[in-house]
């Protein structure tokens, strides 16, 4: 009867992108998740993470998987890969409710709301930055159905690739 295991050297090397990014959706998949729900998670979760204001992504994270019982570590990774776009969203936000709300732009920085808020009180921060949080919310209220959307119906096709066949 001949040998049937595989030795190490005859399996084909696959790619990094294959092994580090491929094999775990497909692990996702193969788990029981849909790839429709798989979809829904990376479009709420880029959205939750933009939320536009510091320190609540994750919880607003928590919160909405727990609520729509979706994947917390998918949602959390999701969170942090895209830490460094949500602080540039954070002004694209603001500038863009300034444009809504017909208001005069604001000349300040993600530093300097991180400084007032760590060095000044509440009442001060509010005083200082209040209008321009209304003005970020708004702005990403708007955006919210457009990111669903996107993301949701440009992922779709792609994870249902994915999927193994069923035969």
């Amino acid at each position: 009867m001949p040998d049937v295991t595989a030795t190490p050297d005859a399996a084909p090397r696959r790619s990094f992108w294959k092994r580090r990014l491929g094999d775990p959706v497909i692990a996702l998949l193969t788990q029981g998740v849909t790839p429709d729900k798989l979809a829904a998670t990376f479009a709420v979760g880029t959205t939750v993470s933009l939320f536009p204001f510091l320190g609540t992504t994750t919880a607003l994270n928590l919160g909405v998987g727990l609520w729509f019982r979706m994947n917390q570590p998918l949602l959390q990774a999701i969170n942090y890969l895209i830490t460094p776009l949500h602080l540039v969203m954070i002004l694209v936000y603001v500038r863009a409710g300034e444009i809504i709300w017909r208001s005069q732009a604001d000349k300040f920085s993600v530093l300097d709301v991180i400084r007032t808020f760590r060095d000044g009180t509440i009442a001060e921060f509010f005083q200082r930055f209040g209008w321009a949080g209304i003005h970020a919310f708004t702005a990403w209220l708007i955006s919210v159905p457009f990111i669903l959307a996107a993301l949701y119906y440009g992922l779709r096709p792609a994870l249902r690739r994915l999927v193994p066949q069923k035969t």
